[in-house]
């Protein structure tokens, strides 16, 4: 666990120092144990999000950095993209199975940043609705 706490409190200096362009901790809203953080980001311009303000969820699991954090956008605007559910779930492999304990929450905030600058059409997964309903991490 002391393992866990040291390199989420690098981590969190490191986002406060050089965060990715437009991406920022919300400091008042991280616990005292830093196992929940608040990631507010800012559509890039140029992009189909320029000018629109998303909030990310980051959930750390005693395993961090050996297993990936859990990353959710929160709040009434979660982006309408087709690797984003309307539950705020987050279809991204670096989550899942390319996590790897190099990667931190800056690479995950501009692999996040680059997903979002790259889509061409805002639209929802053709599987939304039924995942939204079956899933299990509402």
């Amino acid at each position: 666990m002391a393992s866990m706490q040291k390199r989420l409190q690098k981590e969190l200096l490191s986002m406060q120092k050089e965060p990715p362009p437009g991406v920022s901790v919300d400091i008042d809203n991280v616990g005292s144990n830093l196992t929940q953080w608040i990631v507010d980001m800012e559509g890039a311009k140029g992009t189909l999000y320029e000018g629109e303000k998303f909030q990310l969820l980051f959930k750390f699991s005693s395993k961090y950095p050996f297993d990936s954090p859990e990353v959710t956008f929160l709040g009434p605007n979660i982006p309408v993209h087709p690797h984003v559910y309307s539950n705020g779930h987050i279809c991204l492999s670096i989550l899942t199975d390319d996590w790897s304990p190099a990667l931190s929450v800056q690479s995950v905030c501009l692999s996040i940043v680059s997903m979002l600058s790259s889509c061409k059409e805002k639209k929802r997964p053709p599987d939304n609705s039924l995942y939204v309903k079956t899933c299990n991490k509402n």
